[in-house]
């Protein structure tokens, strides 16, 4: 078992697309509803995703903020294809921009489709108290946010945002 620290954030402007080192495209499904695990009915999220040619299942346990228990496997691409046209819900596509800054590296994912038009910096830590910098173009954190999390815009997208809740404005 490992146990994934992730930070989520805003994006306060556009200057870190100079500083993109690699970029990749994102398709990714879950197998099991946001309504289920906000409802408590699940103890976990379970993922297959399609990145740089390489197929993952992904299990990560339900709960808000930067710290939770993962599991990952590589699995075959076939297997991946099937699953993501017959047992997933929705499918989530997404650009991921690589952002190398002293050291760390700062994952900015632009999302598409029903969700275009929104960006989210991730970076993972190996401890939850430790220090990273902040770049200008980092902004608010939205790590105990649920909207921001991938599972919950497959069922409630970035489209169907009120303006207060894109701008930030309404709370989680």
């Amino acid at each position: 078992m490992g146990i994934e620290i992730e930070r989520k954030f805003l994006l306060d402007n556009q200057t870190w697309r100079d500083q993109v080192h690699s970029v990749s495209h994102i398709r990714q499904g879950y197998f099991v509803a946001a309504q289920a695990l906000t409802q408590g009915l699940a103890k976990a999220s379970v993922r297959v995703r399609i990145e740089n040619g390489a197929a993952e299942l992904n299990i990560k346990a339900v709960g808000l903020g930067i710290e939770r228990a993962e599991y990952a496997y590589l699995i075959p691409m076939s297997d991946a294809i099937s699953m993501l046209q017959e047992l997933c819900s929705g499918v989530l596509e997404k650009r991921r921009h690589r952002v190398r800054v002293a050291g760390f590296c700062f994952e900015i994912d632009e999302f598409l489709g029903e969700n275009a038009g929104l960006l989210v910096a991730e970076i993972e830590l190996l401890d939850a108290d430790a220090v990273f910098p902040r770049p200008d173009w980092l902004g608010r954190e939205v790590s105990d946010c649920p909207r921001y999390y991938n599972v919950q815009l497959i069922d409630y997208p970035y489209c169907r945002w009120s303006t207060a809740e894109r701008a930030g404005a309404r709370e989680c």
